[in-house]
């Protein structure tokens, strides 16, 4: 459902005040790319993981029962959050890409998110100017 005419024009002025008020950080976000924020999300959670084997270990070699629940904990955390990241950033919304399974695709329409389209937007005022 597009935006109504008021809504769009709140929108704008909403746009207008932010570059007004800070244009580096308005430029920044103007022209980053989305999956970098996954991506960066991504090393977080190999991070965390990594973070998690270790407390494992020393839970283990130490005879700390807890230190090592904790730490597979988070590791499941980690595999978890950078499972989701690693979906968006390679389908950019979870879904699968065509052609990934066996089965014969349906084709429908498939509408896009609001976020979505607003990052299109955000994209296509970003290469205007």
């Amino acid at each position: 459902m597009p935006l109504s005419e008021h809504e769009q024009r709140l929108l704008d002025q909403i746009e207008q005040a932010l570059y007004a008020e800070d244009p580096k950080w308005a430029n920044t976000v103007r022209i980053s790319d989305p999956r970098n924020h996954y991506k960066r999300r991504l090393v977080k959670a190999s991070i965390g993981f990594v973070l998690g084997v270790v407390l494992l270990m020393v839970g283990v070699v130490a005879p700390i029962i807890p230190l090592g629940v904790g730490g597979f904990v988070v590791m499941l955390a980690a595999c978890l959050w950078g499972l989701s990241s690693w979906k968006r950033m390679n389908g950019f919304g979870g879904e699968a890409r065509p052609g990934a399974t066996g089965k014969p695709e349906r084709r429908r329409a498939a509408k896009p998110s609001f976020m979505e389209r607003m990052e299109e937007r955000w994209r296509r005022r970003g290469e205007e100017r």
